[in-house]
């Protein structure tokens, strides 16, 4: 049921074409990265890049972009709405795709990417639209099916890239997602409700905005939850990155890169569906904090079984899968409960928390990229970092103890009336 306080969308639309068409936009990120991976190398040589590592900064500058965009799409929909705030930024990616697909150098296609990951950015909003009606464990179950049905690209989008390079050029991928993001953009032109009352809306004044940025970053829960995945995050980014130089150089296989690795999302996407029939009877903190635990204990194994260079092919793949699942019921719980405290500035918000985990995750990817030396121990040894990381951090906002059970906060009660 819709949160309390806060009227319904204008517009009718059933709850599962809703999480469809929510999960679809998320889906616009997440194709953006995956369906390139085959593509790295061709596009390395194309442009006359000569370090194969520096490859991955066309996922990084992506990611970059991400972040830096999510600092005021959030403000822009808190004060005009969802609606016209999600359909620019969707115009804009496609627009930002074409120009990739057009790129003449690889400093031009940085820059393109960079403006890609900017447009891109506005999809988080959709966070604020699940707010605007949801919360607590309703929320999480709805996130939980959102992430189920967005993790069906990260499935399709490498063998998408691969279909497409057997074919043509490598810029017709970029080509393909900005006719994905015109197939999104017509439905939730006709679709997309207008979540957020006109009654509350936020004026974008100075002094609001810092009020709600001093909710958002001094609420101990939505802080920590944020540091937390943006750590999981991180680590998500460089195996993204890594992966199609992993089965090139360690496996000689780069071809069954994109199986593999649909292989692995599997598991995420399993993970997210039991989540979502789980999570309103267990709760948030028991599923989440045992998935990072599971997280971390995984991650060790696999960092001794490939520094004892006994990782194959299938032992990656089933390592690296198990911890893709912790991380994918880990990572959509943490994301729930740093908005739960935030709700009444849910654009705010999910900005800001955007912003530190898409951007530091970005850096934290890139540090663990950069140690990538024709080895598989980079992936789970910065897996385990994080993860060790995050805990301090779940342990920071929940005063030391695991498993506790939520008791909402009231510090963000000054902000729920109408503005």
């Amino acid at each position: 049921m819709p949160s309390a306080g806060l009227p319904r969308p204008a517009v009718a639309i059933r709850f599962a074409e809703f999480v469809a068409l929510a999960a679809a936009l998320q889906s616009t990120q997440a194709l953006a990265i995956d369906s390139m991976l085959p593509a790295l190398p061709a596009i390395a040589r194309a442009l006359g890049v000569s370090n194969p590592n520096r490859g991955q900064w066309i996922v990084t500058a992506y990611m970059a972009g991400l972040g830096l965009g999510q600092l005021f799409w959030g403000m822009l929909s808190d004060r005009f709405g969802r609606r016209p705030v999600l359909l620019g930024g969707l115009a804009l990616y496609v627009g930002a795709a074409l120009s990739c697909g057009l790129a003449s150098s690889f400093q031009t296609l940085l820059a393109g990417r960079c403006l890609h990951g900017v447009a891109a950015a506005s999809m988080t909003v959709v966070r604020s639209a699940v707010r605007d009606q949801y919360s607590g464990r309703r929320m999480a179950r709805v996130m939980s099916l959102m992430f189920m049905v967005f993790l069906t690209v990260p499935i399709l989008a490498p063998s998408l890239g691969q279909v497409v390079l057997a074919v043509a050029s490598w810029r017709y991928i970029f080509i393909a997602c900005g006719l994905f993001g015109t197939l999104v953009w017509v439905w939730a032109c006709a679709r997309l409700p207008q979540t957020l009352h006109p009654e509350y809306r936020l004026s974008l004044r100075p002094r609001r905005v810092l009020a709600a940025a001093r909710l958002v970053l001094g609420n101990r829960i939505s802080i920590f939850y944020t540091f937390a995945s943006t750590l999981l995050f991180g680590a998500l980014i460089a195996y993204v990155a890594m992966v199609q130089q992993v089965f090139a150089d360690v496996f000689r296989r780069p071809s069954l890169m994109p199986v593999m690795f649909a292989l692995c999302a599997v598991f995420m996407g399993v993970a997210a569906y039991c989540n979502s029939r789980l999570v309103e009877r267990l709760g948030m903190r028991l599923i989440s904090h045992s998935a990072l635990l599971v997280f971390i204990g995984v991650a060790a194994l696999h960092l001794v079984v490939a520094a004892l260079g006994r990782d194959g092919m299938w032992t990656f793949v089933a390592l690296q899968g198990v911890t893709m699942a912790a991380f994918s019921l880990a990572a959509s719980n943490f994301g729930a409960m740093a908005m739960e405290p935030v709700g009444s500035v849910a654009g705010i918000g999910a900005s800001l928390q955007g912003f530190i985990s898409t951007g530091a995750a970005a850096l934290v990817a890139a540090l663990i990229g950069r140690s990538y030396h024709g080895s598989i121990v980079p992936i789970p040894a910065g897996a385990l970092g994080c993860g060790l990381i995050g805990l301090a951090c779940v342990l920071a906002a929940e005063r030391g103890r695991l498993f506790r059970r939520h008791h909402s906060a009231p510090s963000d009660l000054a902000f729920a009336q109408p503005h």
